[in-house]
């Protein structure tokens, strides 16, 4: 049985969508388990590890501004400018915009490594 020529389009789409994969990024228990192997320790240690590595950064950003993680990142905090009120033109539409204050905001900027080798 063809199918109509209408329709003949709509199954070849379909079978395109589903067959496209989205890629994922690794997460902390994926990163836990490759450390783990490729050290020969548990992965509950390394995820210990991660942990500590977390909240060591935190702390540090917000005691000094800035925390290096040397080989992969660096973060860098950063002042937002706070905003007037008034009207503003968005989207060829007049909107009116409340004030906003400024604010600390929190930056990662890769290592020169990373972004050659992409």
């Amino acid at each position: 049985m063809a199918l109509p020529k209408s329709r003949a389009p709509m199954k070849v789409m379909k079978a395109m969508k589903g067959s496209k994969k989205t890629a994922t990024s690794m997460g902390k228990g994926a990163i836990a388990a490759a450390i783990a192997e490729e050290h020969g320790l548990k992965k509950t240690v390394c995820s210990k590890i991660l942990n500590t590595l977390a909240a060591l950064a935190a702390t540090e950003v917000k005691k000094t501004g800035k925390f290096v993680i040397p080989g992969v990142t660096r973060l860098q905090t950063r002042v937002k400018p706070a905003t007037k009120a008034g009207k503003r033109e968005i989207f060829g539409k007049e909107v009116m915009v409340k004030a906003k204050p400024a604010k600390t905001v929190v930056k990662a900027y890769p290592v020169a490594a990373i972004k050659k080798s992409i």
